[in-house]
């Protein structure tokens, strides 16, 4: 095959799915000529899986990836069909934002905004190899001999290097939806020097929404007034479109249990690992043998189709033993299913073997997000995809890179768990994941992050003069909360929540923490005029849980003095002596950056970590 030149760029992209369009955008926007390579146009930020963004914790990566200056809210909004916000009864640090998308139009808003991005060009091929030079990163050759010079690469690559699906006993070479696979890359990968392993996961089937019979069906409306994923939309997103719940049942599970020789899952075909959190049907069944049932959530795909996701029942069954499992399912009794559900397993790295910054140990300038990863979920993706194709931009300017850390925000926590603790299955953010979740909440994302963004030249004049005038709003409205009441004014509102009335003046801010919702308040006393509603809802929330705050910076400037002891990049850690062998062998794999990181490396005790510090004093 003749090789040739495809011309001279600073960065390529591999991948267009979540990861790679943040990865191509970041890298873009911050004025650097960049090429994201896909297999195939049509496959551009295409949902695989659930036509949803947001989620427990996923919501909180959204707000993030936005506030940093990342287009998944953007796009989440202009292509929401539905939009709700879970954990409503729960405090405000697990409080996420989920919406149902339309995943054609979702599609085609990226596709759309990646086309009209300046320094952006879209190629469809294949990647067969990443070109080095003297360690360092040269290019990108196709599978057509096509050569992309470039000093930085980011893989994205998703579910498809070496895909397989697999349903019952048909095997077949695809990625997902009958997108081809990508076949030529992890051998390259490998000869760089990735430890490269098999996950799985898997989707459910699409059914035709005029045959689910929605009466038997748990309607579930969208949240009216609900503010939107991204800080440049001001106006709540209209819901256009219900969701319904149903429910698995004896016969159900008994169909299930009955073909488990036939099940992929069970029967040896399928030996890589799936995730945990989000199981097949089969595996929840077995697992869970004490439920009577599971619950099933019907999903539009989108406006302009009548195809509706069976949410909760991924599966890798044979069609046959899969169309009788479904029709016993209320709603479901006779739907025609028009995508059945299978299961895909799929090449992806250890992420020890890479850098906080998701940098290649190995290689300088080759970076890997998303599904690559061993990730799962679009957010994570998403967010994997921006921090890498900032920090390959913020080298490529010579600009210290971006690593945040577990207490600025959950982007932070996933990488650190990713090149901290690794993982052994498809990972999953969840707030439980994060020790600091009342400090990084959604609605404070912009606080957080957008001057960072900023700093990082990825939040435009736009995005920043919203996140001042925003700022400004939330800083005024906790000054005029500080207001105070007498008694006689105060009396018939604390009647009114049934509390008693109090004896001298009190605050506004009095008020909110005896549990007052602030926005009776402001109806009550006219206060707050002009005050946007995220920023009166920032307020509340830092006033109500201020006691709490101020306890978690505390342990969060414990924390820092370990990260702000750090550890050299050439230590031989097989040579200290008083580190225990395990702990040894670990240090010397992940080469951690500070002692914090050190300390979160299962197998590393605070014995160990003594031994290091006085190491780091003996050998300033």
């Amino acid at each position: 095959m003749n090789e040739f030149c495809e011309g001279q760029f600073d960065a390529v992209v591999i991948g267009a799915g979540h990861a790679g369009c943040e990865a191509a955008l970041a890298l873009a926007r911050t004025g650097l000529n960049t090429v994201m390579l896909t297999l195939n146009l049509d496959s551009i930020a295409f949902m695989a899986c659930n036509p949803s963004v947001g989620g427990t914790a996923k919501g909180h990566l959204v707000r993030e990836i936005d506030a940093l200056g990342g287009e998944m809210g953007v796009n989440a909004d202009k292509t929401a069909l539905q939009i709700r916000m879970l954990n409503v009864g729960k405090g405000a640090a697990v409080q996420s934002l989920r919406c149902q998308s339309d995943k054609n139009a979702y599609h085609t808003e990226m596709k759309r905004t990646l086309e009209n991005t300046d320094n952006l060009r879209i190629v469809q091929g294949e990647a067969a190899e990443i070109l080095t030079k003297d360690g360092k990163v040269s290019g990108v050759k196709t599978t057509y001999g096509g050569i992309f010079y470039c000093s930085a690469v980011v893989i994205a690559t998703g579910v498809y290097l070496n895909a397989q699906t697999i349903t019952g006993e048909v095997i077949k070479s695809s990625g997902p939806n009958g997108f081809a696979p990508a076949t030529a890359l992890t051998k390259n990968l490998i000869e760089l020097g990735y430890n490269v392993r098999r996950f799985k996961t898997g989707t459910p089937a699409r059914v035709d929404g005029r045959t689910v019979d929605l009466s038997k069906c748990e309607v579930q409306y969208g949240d009216s007034d609900i503010l939107p994923f991204s800080y440049l939309n001001d106006s709540p997103i209209k819901n256009k479109m219900p969701c319904y719940l149903t429910y698995t049942n004896g016969a159900t599970h008994e169909i299930i249990l009955s073909n488990l020789d036939r099940s992929p899952l069970y029967n040896g075909t399928i030996l890589s690992t799936g995730p945990r959190y989000c199981p097949s049907i089969e595996t929840k069944v077995v697992r869970f043998k004490d439920k009577e049932r599971h619950q099933l959530f019907i999903e539009p795909e989108g406006a302009d189709t009548r195809e509706v996701y069976i949410q909760g029942m991924s599966t890798s069954l044979p069609h046959d033993v899969q169309k009788e499992m479904y029709h016993t399912v209320a709603g479901l009794e006779n739907c025609d299913i028009m995508r059945y559900a299978y299961a895909i397993e799929y090449d992806c790295i250890d992420t020890l073997d890479v850098y906080p910054t998701l940098e290649f140990k190995k290689v300088s300038g080759l970076y890997t997000a998303g599904q690559i990863n061993g990730t799962s979920g679009y957010e994570e993706a998403a967010a994997q995809g921006l921090v890498a194709g900032l920090n390959a931009s913020l080298k490529l300017r010579n600009m210290p890179p971006l690593v945040l850390g577990r207490d600025q925000a959950y982007i932070g926590v996933l990488i650190d768990d990713l090149v901290t603790k690794g993982t052994d299955e498809p990972y999953r953010m969840m707030t439980s994941r994060a020790e600091h979740r009342l400090e990084i909440r959604q609605d404070n994302a912009d606080f957080r992050l957008t001057e960072i963004g900023r700093r990082c030249g990825l939040v435009k004049d736009e995005r920043y003069e919203k996140y001042l005038k925003r700022k400004a709003e939330y800083e005024a409205a906790l000054n005029e909360l500080e207001g105070k009441v007498k008694p006689a004014d105060a009396e018939k509102i604390f009647v009114k929540h049934d509390m008693e009335k109090p004896d001298k003046a009190v605050s506004y801010a009095d008020m909110v923490r005896r549990g007052i919702p602030l926005e009776d308040i402001c109806v009550n006393y006219g206060i707050l005029q002009g005050v946007s509603l995220s920023a009166r809802q920032s307020a509340e929330i830092y006033i109500r849980y201020e006691g709490y705050l101020k306890k978690g910076l505390e342990a969060i400037e414990k924390a820092k003095k370990l990260e702000e002891k750090k550890l050299p990049a050439d230590i031989d850690y097989l040579k200290i002596e008083g580190l225990r062998l395990e702990a040894r062998e670990k240090l010397e794999k992940i080469k951690p950056s500070s002692l914090g990181q050190a300390s979160r490396i299962p197998g590393v005790n605070p014995a160990d970590i003594s031994v290091l510090m006085v190491y780091l004093a003996v050998n300033k």
